[in-house]
């Protein structure tokens, strides 16, 4: 669902999905070909959220943007199912696991994968290409070309599902 607030209004670009289950407020920006699953809240009130092209907001996430600043997520970009995100910034083809946390002005650089339930703190910033997890967030290693491979196919499912939802569409029972 999308909600005007403050007088800023959501724009959703072309064939993305948007769940009705989803809470999408104020000052929010999605590209074209996203998906914004069942249940996430996108909250553009404070700041603004810019959300680019071909990127998943995986069912239960939450994105926020402190009063006044950006938060901007990248090109095909996976946010995994409850992931909590206040970041700054997460850089193009970034995966953030399940349950991850993106504190408030943390980033994520491009190609870089955040494990499931790893915690990135406050304004902590994670590089390009590399692994990262842990409470608090460490690199672990160097992205590799069989993560960037399978998560480009999981990225690909998402893209998918988006369309083949705005096409077939859901009917409640």
């Amino acid at each position: 669902m999308l909600y005007e607030y403050d007088g800023k209004r959501p724009i959703v670009g072309r064939d993305s999905y948007v769940s009705e289950t989803a809470h999408v407020i104020g000052s929010v920006t999605i590209g074209d070909n996203c998906y914004i699953g069942h249940g996430a809240i996108l909250r553009g009130d404070y700041g603004s959220i810019v959300i680019g092209n071909g990127t998943a907001v995986e069912e239960g996430v939450v994105v926020h943007a402190p009063p006044d600043k950006l938060c901007l997520i990248g090109e095909r970009v996976t946010m995994g199912h409850g992931a909590v995100i206040h970041a700054a910034k997460v850089g193009d083809f970034a995966v953030i696991g399940m349950g991850a946390v993106l504190s408030i002005e943390s980033e994520v650089g491009r190609y870089s994968i955040v494990a499931e339930g790893a915690v990135v703190k406050m304004r902590q910033v994670i590089p390009e290409e590399v692994v990262a997890g842990g409470n608090p967030a460490r690199v672990i290693r160097k992205t590799a070309q069989k993560d960037i491979e399978f998560w480009t196919a999981g990225k690909q499912l998402y893209v998918d599902l988006a369309k083949k939802y705005l096409e077939k569409g859901m009917k409640p029972l």
